[in-house]
């Protein structure tokens, strides 16, 4: 069994950079490959769906920042 058939699994970080690439639309060809090969589906819309929260949370709380200057 080589190191890439152990490894089937992402860590926190590894799903975390996919999805904040994925985010802002840029990747390079060899970092995707590496995450298809190594994250989960599951992973990666786990964590799109918690990166998606968390940017609408902080665009509403700039927002509400920002009308409460006034």
């Amino acid at each position: 069994m080589s190191k890439e058939e152990k490894n089937t699994s992402g860590t926190f970080m590894q799903v975390a950079k996919a999805v904040l690439a994925a985010f802002m639309g840029i990747r390079k060809q060899s970092d995707l490959e590496n995450d298809a090969a190594n994250l989960k589906p599951a992973q990666v819309i786990i964590g799109g769906l918690i990166g998606a929260t968390l940017f609408v949370i902080s665009i509403l709380v700039l927002v509400k920042i920002i009308v409460n200057l006034n």
